[in-house]
């Protein structure tokens, strides 16, 4: 909100959330009831019309949404190189007002004003009249508010909630006061209201000129250069009509300059012009991926509407920890369609860039849910993905890589280790996390705990808990006969005396892996801790237990650019297998952390604790 917020600052609707929506239903079924009733040569198709557009522009900014956070993640002629935060993923979440708002302006004047109720699809006569209004009196007019606007008294009222967002996202373009985005509204009536009491009006010169205003908003906040330079070599005088996402980004940076709605005219007449504008953009269409990446965590997709979770999808979704609902179901036709689509045509992509100390690291994506990794016919090609991940990881100069959830994993690849057989002049050092997320199971123990119930998948974790638990003298109780006899047998022989098999479930501490059984939660006695040492959570099946967290870590103050959720952890928190990489880069420790080896637990503790990671200890009692 602005610092000093005015009067009409909040919008109408504020507090409604999604049920915002609602407002437009009487519209909607007026706009059904009268083109069913009318006679088809009195149909109204703007007012039918209206709501379709709402969804097209909808979609339109989600797109650009998308987009945009892809180019700018791969550094992809990025301008501005600053982060982004979760406030102003939270200032930015309400993009959508002013597409309602929209609707119902028109909805309001089809009904009052004559002559728009049987627009022709096309008017060459309009559309050249709203071409000309907006090049004089709507950019005019634009340009000398949008300078009011930079006045002291207005800007702490109204235009600094827009300045609050230093590094722009397409969406930030709509962010405003509704007082603002009000007087914005009338701007744009002017070609519209001229052309419908003029009596040139037409669909096409309504809609497209709303399109005309979503897309240069959008691309002028859009944080990487799109426009080509050979645009402006063929036709010069362009540079006075178009401005370009760079032009604008100096506008969030020096605040005093550059203060054009589109065109940049006015800003040349009135030497508002800033200098530096022209090296800016040439800068921006050369920069290409100059920035070098030191750490790279490999992840893939879960449940089938994980998608929509990524931060290229929703951006207010992604901001908070993933928990399936309605908001997600709802989309689950489209979610089948885009898995059948990253089967087919998927690649690994970026998906975020941090920064912490000087290093730079990335987040990259395979493809592939979890589901697809649980069968063996896709056991290969998750392989080569991964396998051709890590080269290219190592190609661009990065010198860890981390594994993360089932990209690791002793049926797929040993834990890492058959990329490093494959390939044993490789230098990138491959990181499982093993040592990080044993430490963070260990000091999620109770002090004073004697014994510990271990079940669930063996896997290597469970291995090393089991043996470094036993050497802490604490008795590790098993239910699993065949999880018993193989940890006998692989356990040093001082070790054994502390494991038991046993079919009470009576410890208070259960440490629990993949593929807990129903069952098994259900014998559980009431308050026991549910530890989970898996990177995926246990399904939460008690009301009487406390379930924590799987193994993670809030990170410092100084990482930046972090604005979404990393799966189900909360804000700021990232799994162990991530920050073992980032501490591994940190440390610069010139080994692997793969197949058999393990990093010792203290070590990699103690190195986490210097560099400010913090353990994530959160518990959920239901």
């Amino acid at each position: 909100m602005a610092s000093e917020p005015g009067p009409l600052t909040n919008w109408p609707w504020h507090g409604l959330g999604n049920f915002k929506y609602a407002l437009l239903a009487p519209w909607f079924a007026h706009s059904m009831h009268k083109f069913a009733t009318s006679k088809t040569e009195e149909r109204d198709l703007l007012n039918l019309l209206i709501i379709p557009v709402l969804l097209l522009r909808l979609l339109y900014g989600q797109l650009w949404i998308s987009i945009s956070r892809f180019q700018t993640a791969r550094s992809k002629r990025r301008i501005v190189n600053k982060s982004l935060d979760f406030d102003q993923v939270d200032r930015e979440r309400n993009w959508d007002d002013q597409i309602i708002l929209t609707a119902l302006l028109f909805y309001g004047a089809n009904s009052v004003i004559p002559g728009t109720q049987r627009l022709p699809w096309w008017n060459t006569k309009g559309i050249v009249l709203a071409t000309l209004l907006h090049i004089g009196p709507v950019e005019f007019l634009y340009y000398w508010f949008h300078r009011a606007l930079h006045h002291h008294f207005l800007y702490s009222r109204y235009h600094s909630h827009h300045h609050a967002s230093i590094v722009t996202e397409p969406i930030t373009s709509v962010i405003h006061p509704f007082a603002e985005e009000f007087v914005y509204f009338l701007l744009f009536a002017i070609p519209l209201l001229s052309m419908a009491f003029c009596g040139v009006g037409s669909i096409v010169g309504l809609v497209g000129y709303l399109i005309y205003i979503d897309f240069m908003n959008y691309m002028g906040h859009c944080n990487f250069e799109m426009v080509p330079s050979w645009l402006f070599r063929i036709f010069p005088p362009l540079k006075y009509f178009m401005y370009t996402p760079s032009f604008h980004s100096i506008h969030h940076t020096k605040f005093q300059a550059n203060y054009s709605l589109f065109m940049p005219l006015y800003d040349y007449i009135y030497n508002t012009y800033d200098k530096t504008s022209d090296s800016l953009y040439e800068r921006s269409l050369k920069r290409q991926n100059e920035e070098k990446t030191n750490v790279v965590h490999l992840t893939h997709l879960t449940s089938i509407q994980s998608i929509f979770h990524l931060r290229l999808g929703f951006a207010s979704v992604a901001s908070r920890p993933y928990i399936p609902g309605l908001h997600l179901w709802i989309l689950s036709p489209l979610s089948y369609l885009l898995v059948v689509l990253t089967w087919i045509f998927g690649t690994t992509f970026t998906l975020e860039r941090n920064y912490f100390n000087n290093r730079s690291m990335e987040t990259w994506v395979i493809p592939r849910y979890s589901f697809q990794y649980m069968a063996k016919l896709e056991k290969g090609t998750i392989n080569r993905l991964i396998e051709k991940a890590i080269l290219n990881a190592e190609k661009m100069g990065a010198k860890v890589i981390s594994l993360g959830l089932f990209n690791q994993g002793e049926e797929l690849n040993r834990y890492g280790e058959t990329y490093i057989s494959k390939n044993p002049s490789m230098k990138i050092k491959i990181v499982d996390g093993t040592g990080l997320a044993a430490a963070l199971v260990l000091n999620s123990i109770p002090d004073g705990t004697e014994r510990v119930l271990l079940i669930g998948k063996l896997d290597k974790l469970a291995y090393y808990l089991s043996l470094v638990i036993c050497q802490r003298k604490i008795q590790v109780e098993m239910v699993q006969k065949d999880l018993y006899e193989f940890l006998k047998l692989q356990l040093p022989q001082e070790m054994k005396d502390f494991i038991l098999l046993s079919d009470s479930y009576m410890s208070k501490v259960w440490l629990v892996g993949e593929e807990l059984r129903y069952s098994d939660q259900m014998k559980a006695a009431k308050g026991v801790l549910f530890i989970p040492y898996s990177q995926c959570p246990p399904k939460i099946v008690r009301k009487d237990c406390i379930y924590y967290s799987t193994p993670a870590m809030v990170v410092p103050k100084a990482f930046e650019n972090l604005h979404c959720c990393e799966n189900w952890l909360p804000r700021r928190v990232i799994s162990a297998s991530r920050a073992a990489g980032i501490i591994h880069a940190l440390e610069e420790w010139d080994t692997h952390e793969c197949g058999d080896m393990v990093t010792s637990t203290d070590k990699v503790w103690h190195a986490a604790l210097k560099h400010g990671f913090t353990p994530y200890n959160s518990s959920s009692e239901i």
